[in-house]
């Protein structure tokens, strides 16, 4: 019978961070599991080492099987975006967790931290982080070698976001732990332990942007009215999306990335892939994701080229398809996740007819709004109304069973 294994954190002084008897345990076990830096500590250790490497799936395996007493070592916290949240689920374990390195770095601080938003560009892209993060007080970010302070403060800067200060701990707990508060530029040119938690503190007030925003705030291509979808018709069409905090949102002829925009402000967890085929919008649309603080993915092509390159929505909006309406409908009713919905919207009868036919030939059921706007307009010390363009939206969902 496999003997109940155990899991230690440990911090970066190494053997003096723990309980004598988790030395104890550590000394009668015959295999030691752990990263490199976590097994070196233990050089005068008699049983087998196994050092982590790459992925867990095989190390599960292999413990699965194992019949000998086993430790494994984790850094600090290991169920805190640590190994320990994975293999909990894969077997059954004793967790004696160390303090988190975010609980060291808080307490080098000296400010609390239960208010405090966490989240980790460690071993993942920093892809989104803007939205996650924009107008919190306090963002505790777990870094890697690639992922560095300095990359941090020139992705911030990138969007503007010189509100906050860092905080930087290094080697927590080491002999070379250094602790100190940083100016964004300041970090950016600064060099740090690959070793590291970066805090951020919201010291003064930034710009904030609430659901419909108003259309003269976007940078759009004039005259013409400016090509974006208006906020009003942006607005429904959002909120028929019913997106969820981790959504994963397409957004098909983006234009100024109004809606995509507006999308990863709903969708902060998530992911908004937005495609744009003429290059004038695709130049205002960076510059909209930069004063939204808006990270999406805008990809310059027509769809449905590239929309392989895209992972599976939980929503699709589409403003517009610039002729292929059958090809690109065909990819997002295909590739749509169960419970996910596709908002369409045409301004003329022949797309809605032609939408409504392909959609119904998918097995998809459908709603119809037809959106008839008019905003209240001056006229010398009267008011009158200016109507918008009229425009069908069409949300789809896949029939149940289908």
């Amino acid at each position: 019978m496999a003997q109940k294994i155990k899991m230690i954190g440990i911090g970066d002084e190494g053997k003096r961070s723990l309980l004598p008897l988790y030395e104890k345990w550590i000394d009668e076990s015959d295999v030691l599991v752990g990263g490199e830096r976590q097994l070196s500590f233990f050089s005068d250790y008699q049983g087998e080492k196994v050092v982590i490497k790459g992925g867990l799936r095989s190390l599960v395996d292999q413990l699965t099987q194992e019949t000998r007493q086993v430790v494994v070592l984790s850094s600090g916290d290991p169920l805190f975006y640590g190994i320990g949240s994975y293999l909990s689920t894969k077997m059954d374990l004793e967790i004696y967790p160390y303090l988190s390195s975010v609980q060291l770095a808080f307490a080098r601080m000296q400010e609390r931290w239960q208010d405090a938003y966490f989240t980790s560009v460690h071993g993942r892209s920093m892809k989104g982080l803007a939205q996650r993060i924009d107008g919190r007080s306090k963002v505790a970010l777990l870094t890697d070698k690639e992922n560095s302070p300095q990359k941090i403060a020139d992705y911030l800067l990138s969007f503007g976001m010189t509100e906050y200060r860092a905080f930087v701990a290094e080697n927590l707990g080491g002999e070379n732990e250094r602790c100190g508060w940083y100016e964004l530029k300041e970090m950016a040119k600064t060099e740090f332990s690959p070793l590291n938690i970066v805090i951020l503190k919201k010291v003064s007030s930034g710009p904030e942007w609430t659901f419909g925003i108003d259309d003269h705030e976007f940078h759009q291509r004039k005259p013409e009215k400016g090509l974006l979808t208006k906020k009003e018709i942006r607005t429904l069409s959002l909120s028929a999306l019913r997106l969820k905090k981790d959504s994963t949102v397409w957004d098909i002829g983006t234009c100024t990335g109004s809606v995509a925009i507006e999308a990863a402000k709903l969708a902060r967890e998530g992911a908004v892939y937005a495609i744009e085929k003429n290059s004038h919008d695709i130049e205002n649309g960076y510059k909209n994701m930069a004063k939204f603080r808006a990270d999406i993915t805008l990809i310059h092509g027509k769809a449905p080229d590239h929309l392989d390159q895209f992972p599976d929505p939980d929503a699709v909006f589409i403003g517009g398809t610039a002729g292929g309406m059958e090809a690109i409908l065909d990819v997002c009713c295909s590739r749509l996740k169960k419970g996910g919905r596709i908002i369409f919207n045409a301004v003329t009868i022949e797309n809605l007819t032609e939408a409504m036919e392909r959609f119904q030939a998918k097995g998809f059921e459908t709603e119809m709004t037809l959106a008839q706007i008019s905003r209240s307009k001056p006229i010398l010390n009267l008011t009158r109304f200016d109507a918008l363009n009229p425009i069908f939206i069409i949300t789809a969902e896949r029939r149940k069973g289908e």
